[in-house]
């Protein structure tokens, strides 16, 4: 493979080498850097060097570090990265029985008691990662939402609106459920689920365990916005109506949530990912 370097310097106001043009049939590779000892005039310092490559365009799509093309994970390379990554972070995963994923994975994060409830999929036919948690409100949390739609419907719907407005600034996916009856309007918030997708050309330690994180960190906040203005509840998880219908239709694929009868807000520890979105709509 023959190859010709263009030496420059981050601000781009000096070039080192032969100065030449890809040819038709020829691909850009990509950028590698590191730090060299050429000076730039304009500021007198050292600064980090770019080497452009071009190559022959058999060969795109190759990202070259130190001379060889970079690797792609497979989804079996991925579930065992995962699997390391959890181990080394002392997070346990409870393997789940999902024939659409190479893997689903049931994760508490934090670990310990306060923990939430994740589900990591490795979704067949993506290249992808799927990290994703749901949040069912409280009882006794929706019916103090019904009585302040009934006595304040413009308070509470400038509520619902910051709130959508929060998970929107996150920069997380996110589905709200809010309770219905048929054709009336939209009753109280009770459940909503986020999530983020990790490709496997971006898939380090440092991303999926900062994933997590922001998810966490996003549901906290909402969490104890309900609360605060929705009280504590009566520690028994509140009704889906968006999910009764599957639960009078039970399937491998989505079994029916377990509760957690002590919990304020309930993690719904069995639901199957993709029950309400599809990770394949995911461009």
């Amino acid at each position: 493979m023959q190859e010709v370097h263009l030496w420059c310097t981050s601000s781009a106001s000096r070039c080192f080498g032969p100065v030449a043009k890809p040819s038709l049939g020829r691909g850009m590779h990509g950028w590698t850097h590191g730090r060299h000892g050429s000076d730039d005039s304009s500021t007198g310092k050292n600064e980090p060097v770019f080497r452009r490559s071009f190559a022959n365009s058999s060969e795109k799509g190759a990202i070259q570090t130190g001379g060889e093309p970079r690797h792609t994970m497979t989804a079996d390379e991925t579930v065992n990265l995962l699997k390391q990554w959890l181990t080394e972070e002392r997070l346990s995963a409870k393997a789940q029985n999902d024939p659409r994923a190479h893997a689903h994975f049931l994760v508490r994060y934090p670990s310990g008691k306060q923990g939430h409830m994740f589900a990591i999929v490795v979704p067949k036919g993506r290249d992808l990662v799927a990290v994703s948690s749901m949040t069912r409100v409280d009882e006794g949390q929706q019916k103090e939402m019904s009585e302040h739609m009934k006595d304040e419907g413009g308070d509470w719907a400038e509520w619902v609106h910051e709130s959508r407005l929060h998970l929107i600034r996150t920069g997380v996916d996110w589905v709200i459920h809010m309770g219905h009856e048929g054709d009336k309007k939209p009753g109280p918030l009770q459940a909503f689920n986020v999530s983020l997708p990790i490709w496997f050309d971006g898939l380090t330690k440092h991303e999926f365990m900062n994933s997590l994180r922001r998810l966490w960190l996003a549901k906290l906040a909402v969490i104890h916005e309900i609360k605060y203005s929705y009280g504590p509840g009566v520690g028994k998880p509140g009704p889906v109506d968006d999910w009764a219908k599957s639960k009078t239709q039970p399937s491998g694929n989505h079994p029916e949530p377990e509760a957690a009868p002590t919990a304020e807000i309930e993690f719904d520890e069995k639901m199957s990912f993709g029950s309400g979105f599809d990770p394949s709509e995911w461009a």
